[in-house]
């Protein structure tokens, strides 16, 4: 297999993505560009790599031995880069993480922030979206997960627990009846999940508190922590997204605590990448303490006891 690796780069991304425009967004060049650079491939090779239709480009029988090819000339890459980064003592190229968009707003800004500030060389790129990262696909060098995939070849580490409790707006708790007990939240207005785009069964809190009815619903938790502050209603949050929320205090902390955990999850090909070790150690510190940091500081804004 007589082509260079760039070739490679840009065939996996289409491989992978099914698509000249969604590997275009990844590796920043224009669809009709790569969809050149493709055909120019097949035509080195003497062969048909993908079965292109509206729906995008399927792998051939040839493109998916290809595939396989590619993706060991990438662990090749990924390895040389890595025993050359060992010696540098300092991270550089790029890694993307993907992430929850809770742990994304509120967590990793900071901790990626600390990483790149000791690393010039580094470029991270954090994806926060609410659903579940296909590592296989190459979506992400790694992401964070709030449950412990059970399949697929990867390596999991769980990172950290971390706490959530209801929460409200001090003018939303003025205005309404006193809650008291957790049968008292039929009567009020619920801030939750979209119930549909639930991406994940660990996220479900309202369900387990027996609430069928959510008033304002978003699939992004950032969302869900403004519309409490907003005032519109009583929700289920993160005690580390409270920290910076103002006017807004958790309730029935006795009767509702829950407790969740991160799990770093990487491709079980990257295991012998000392790269991505040492990122993922530093991600994996700074979330736990930037977590603690920021569960403390919630910690004092509890509604007083009845």
């Amino acid at each position: 297999m007589d082509q260079n690796w760039d070739d490679l780069r840009l065939f996996l991304a289409v491989a992978r993505e099914e698509s000249l425009s969604g590997a275009g967004k990844l590796l920043r060049l224009d669809p009709a560009t790569l969809g050149r650079r493709m055909a120019r491939l097949e035509k080195a090779l003497q062969t048909v790599l993908f079965v292109k239709s509206p729906q995008g480009y399927m792998l051939t029988e040839a493109g998916r031995d290809l595939m396989q090819r590619a993706e060991r000339a990438e662990q090749a890459m990924r390895a040389a880069t890595a025993g050359v980064q060992v010696q540098s003592d300092q991270l550089s190229g790029q890694i993307r993480v993907g992430a929850p968009d809770g742990a994304a707003n509120y967590l990793l800004p900071q901790v990626c922030a600390a990483i790149a500030a000791k690393n010039p060389d580094l470029d991270v790129q954090i994806i926060a979206l609410p659903r579940v990262f296909n590592l296989s696909r190459r979506e992400a060098d790694m992401a964070i997960g709030v449950s412990a995939p059970t399949a697929g070849r990867l390596v999991v580490q769980k990172v950290t627990d971390y706490h959530l409790h209801l929460a409200a707006a001090e003018s939303y708790l003025a205005q309404h009846p006193e809650v008291t007990a957790v049968g008292d939240l039929q009567g009020h207005r619920m801030v939750g999940y979209i119930p549909d785009m639930i991406f994940d069964r660990e996220l479900d809190y309202l369900a387990d508190l027996g609430i069928s009815r959510v008033a304002l619903a978003s699939n992004s938790v950032s969302v869900q922590v403004r519309m409490i502050q907003q005032g519109g209603g009583i929700g289920v949050a993160h005690d580390f997204s409270l920290a910076a929320t103002q006017g807004v205090r958790r309730i029935l902390t006795d009767a509702v605590s829950l407790k969740r955990a991160f799990y770093l999850i990487r491709h079980a090909d990257d295991r012998r990448n000392a790269r991505l070790a040492a990122f993922a150690e530093a991600l994996a510190t700074g979330l736990r303490a930037e977590t603690a940091r920021l569960e403390a500081l919630t910690s004092g804004r509890t509604a007083p006891k009845a």
